[in-house]
């Protein structure tokens, strides 16, 4: 009792600092840094300010230019831009097509049950890059007819390596042993391949997208001769009535493209590749 009522009567202890001095906060933490930007301004402004001002005077000089009959027919009428949208046309529905055969087809031959055929798969694949592009639609030409169709399966057998092959490898480069541990805390064979198998191997995939894409816009050239269109038929008409501003728009038009299109492959690579995998 009297030892409680010691205790009561005992002045507070005073804290552990010195009287009078008071307590110093901490500094507060730095703020987390911004991220940087994926693009830049240069990467957003110059090589289609470059295409654009090529593209422009290229027109200005053919506008200018002392032109026949011959090659005023071969332009007039919108046939530049008819010509110009045939190409764009095949192109992205040439790209559609690989993109729904070999991401799929990719993903089925890195699983258990279907991983052995994948060399095989591969090879035949192969195959059709390694004919000759024009051979290849020749060959089509002559199963299945003239016509744009022709022309979409023939860029389409000829552009579906990239995407099959860096499918397959970009899935076969992930550790086993991340798969193991998303199957390890309960997710499921899908739930592991869209949330942690694709997206790391979303880098090596859009690679092979931006290859193929550039690879049927050189492609979508030939389909002249399989009567797809394009802007094959201004250079085969330039090199075939020796009408020179001809042959240069309908070149310069497609180098236009190609470059203008692996740009927005390039800024579409960027943006979908995780954070974390973006190469320095």
């Amino acid at each position: 009792m009297s030892e409680d009522l010691a205790a009561d009567q005992a002045p507070d202890r005073a804290p552990d600092r010195a009287p009078g001095r008071a307590v110093e906060e901490p500094p507060p933490p730095p703020p987390a840094p911004r991220p940087r930007p994926r693009i830049g301004w240069q990467r957003l402004t110059l090589l289609p300010g470059v295409v654009v001002l090529v593209a422009a005077a290229t027109w200005i000089w053919i506008a200018n230019a002392d032109l026949d009959s011959i090659a005023e027919n071969a332009l007039a009428g919108g046939t530049v831009q008819l010509r110009l949208w045939q190409h764009v046309r095949l192109t992205a529905i040439s790209t559609f097509w690989v993109l729904l055969i070999a991401i799929p087809l990719g993903i089925a031959l890195t699983r258990r049950g279907l991983s052995k055929a994948s060399p095989a798969v591969t090879a035949i694949a192969n195959i059709g890059q390694a004919t000759p592009a024009i051979g290849l639609l020749a060959l089509l030409v002559i199963w299945l007819g003239i016509g744009p169709s022709t022309a979409v399966t023939g860029m389409v057998i000829y552009a579906v390596l990239p995407v099959l092959a860096n499918t397959v490898a970009g899935l076969k480069a992930i550790d086993p042993q991340l798969v193991e541990a998303a199957r390890g805390i309960g997710m499921s064979a899908a739930g592991t391949l869209l949330k942690v198998e694709l997206p790391l191997a979303v880098p090596l995939i859009l690679a092979g997208v931006r290859t193929a894409l550039v690879l049927n816009v050189g492609t979508a050239t030939l389909a002249t001769f399989g009567g797809g269109g394009g802007l094959g038929d201004l250079i085969t008409s330039g090199i075939q009535t020796q009408r020179m501003p001809v042959l240069v728009l309908g070149s310069v038009l497609t180098v236009a493209l190609a470059l203008l299109v692996d740009w927005l492959a390039s800024l579409a690579e960027l943006v979908l590749t995780p954070r974390g995998l973006e190469a320095e």
